[in-house]
């Protein structure tokens, strides 16, 4: 959306073109002024907040915001005037008599949302003919900057988006108010302002109840900025009673809007990831309402979905429902729950062993990462899989994908030394040698890569350094292993794949080349 210009200039260009067609929004400063240094006029942002007050008001509960017609000369910033002495601290006397229906149909034009380089989410609305949406979708846009969002709340813009979410009957327009919080929230300022204002945090927190998806998903989104900020606690306060809670997770559980289901599943995993007191407060009553299930739940349908029909849409869904599991399964008090689910582990297992990884490769290291998890929890299960060569393999795979993660490069290795020693290669029939040796020989530049890699930024904790000892002393156990039946396996006739020296030599020698 292109940055507005100053009203008179706007109005003269207007004049110029008025026959070029209708134009819906102002114009960006000529060239030679457009420069990183560039900022809206604080004149036009005032004039587009006045033009947001409900019910054709020049004030809010005695609030007046001044005219940029008749702001100071010399590019004074203009500022809120007050009539009382103090910020109007409710707004609801102007709608006490009123029924407000929020569950209406959209009256105006849908919009779509979408995330610029900038990290922060705008209106991708194209206008419609409804003014009010034209300006707040330019509001929303610019919110998105820290110097214009500063502005905005000191000339009084959550007054009056909180007047307008009171009172408005249309699903656009609450859209399109919370997407403007949502964006000032970005902002640490701005987010004082926002948990200051009386009234606002609760009647953001209601519009969970609504039925349009897109109001649902901006909500969403503003409740996880809030308990990714600083003033976590007092957004956690706010959706604390159970009601708001089981909402919540009726949404993720419920939900066909492949972006609601996403934001709904990444508020989750924010109140994982928040403070230690908002997890202590908001999880146990979750885990009550069915938590775990649900994202288990899940996970299920995603990775069915993935096996039979895999949809690119969809991929981001899968990786923070991931992601959420996998914040829950280090949560000491709620950790057995997850761990202890034989179908979550068969889940994982099964995406490891997926073979585009290219796809999913995020997920895939999610996976690979909740896999050690459980097993250091639930060591027998290490048992299960020690003879699923294709795990192993997949396994290996994923280390590509975790390059720049030390994190999941030390979890894999601790996955991979917990499966190794599991391998009895000479109980094995040769023919599992085989397969196993096939699976290793097929992946030494995976291999090799990863021990140069590890060497080169070696920050891996003792038991990780163990983990990668023991892992290449049991490789080169079983290619000694595969080197004392080949000859057998080879006259015999019951070589069930083909394994050559010269690589098997290759993978032994960086074994002992990069063990300790």
């Amino acid at each position: 959306m292109a940055v507005p210009a100053d009203p008179a200039i706007v109005e003269e260009e207007e004049q110029e073109h008025e026959h070029d067609g209708p134009t819906h929004h102002p114009s960006a400063p000529s060239h030679e002024f457009f420069d990183l240094s560039t900022t809206v006029d604080p004149s036009y942002i005032i004039s587009l907040i006045r033009k947001l007050l409900p019910l054709n008001s020049a004030s809010v509960n005695g609030v007046v915001l001044d005219d940029p017609n008749t702001q100071n000369k010399e590019g004074d910033a203009p500022s809120a005037s007050i009539c009382n002495d103090e910020h109007p601290e409710s707004f609801k006397s102007k709608s006490e008599n009123m029924d407000v229906d929020v569950s209406c149909e959209h009256s105006r034009a849908q919009g779509e949302c979408r995330e610029n380089g900038d990290g922060f989410e705008h209106s991708g609305a194209s206008v419609g003919e409804d003014p009010w949406e034209e300006y707040g979708c330019i509001l929303w846009d610019l919110a998105a900057s820290k110097t214009h969002a500063e502005l905005m709340v000191e000339n009084l813009i959550l007054e009056v988006l909180l007047a307008n979410l009171v009172v408005c009957k249309s699903v656009r327009d609450t859209e399109i108010s919370i997407g403007i919080i949502g964006n000032l929230a970005c902002h640490d300022v701005p987010m004082k302002h926002i948990v200051s204002t009386k009234g606002l945090i609760e009647i953001i927190v209601d519009k969970l109840f609504m039925d349009d998806p897109q109001c649902l998903c901006e909500t969403c989104r503003l409740l996880t900025v809030g308990l990714q900020s600083g003033e976590c606690i007092t957004w956690a306060e706010a959706l604390h009673p159970e009601h708001i809670l089981c909402q919540i997770l009726w949404i993720a559980e419920n939900t066909l809007n492949l972006q609601l289901l996403e934001k709904s599943v990444g508020l989750i995993l924010a109140i994982l990831e928040s403070q230690q007191k908002v997890v202590d407060d908001l999880l146990p009553p979750m885990m009550k309402l069915g938590l775990a299930s649900i994202l288990i739940n899940l996970l299920t349908f995603e990775i069915s979905i993935l096996t039979n029909d895999r949809i690119p849409e969809r991929y981001s869904i899968l990786d923070i429902i991931l992601r959420a599991i996998e914040g829950l399964s280090v949560i000491d008090e709620h950790s057995r729950e997850i761990c202890s689910n034989k179908e979550l582990f068969h889940l994982v297992c099964d995406l490891v062993k997926f073979p585009d990884k290219v796809e999913v490769g995020n997920c895939c290291v999610t996976a690979a990462v909740l896999i050690a998890n459980v097993l250091s929890d639930v060591a027998d299960r290490a048992s299960e899989i020690s003879q699923d060569w294709c795990l192993l393999g997949g396994l290996l795979d994923i280390f590509p994908f975790a390059s720049d993660d030390s994190e999941a490069r030390n979890a894999l290795w601790n996955v991979l030394a917990r499966i190794l020693v599991r391998i009895h290669e000479t109980e094995m029939s040769s023919s599992s040698v085989c397969h196993f040796v096939s699976v290793l020989v097929r992946r030494i530049d995976l291999i090799e890569d990863e021990l140069l890699n590890q060497q080169c930024v070696d920050s891996s904790s003792a038991s990780t350094v163990d983990a990668r000892n023991t892992s290449l002393m049991r490789i080169t156990s079983i290619m000694n292993q595969w080197t004392a039946v080949k000859d057998d396996v080879e006259n015999n006739g019951n070589a069930e794949v083909f394994v050559s020296e010269k690589d098997v030599k290759k993978l032994l020698d960086c074994c002992h080349k990069f063990s300790k």
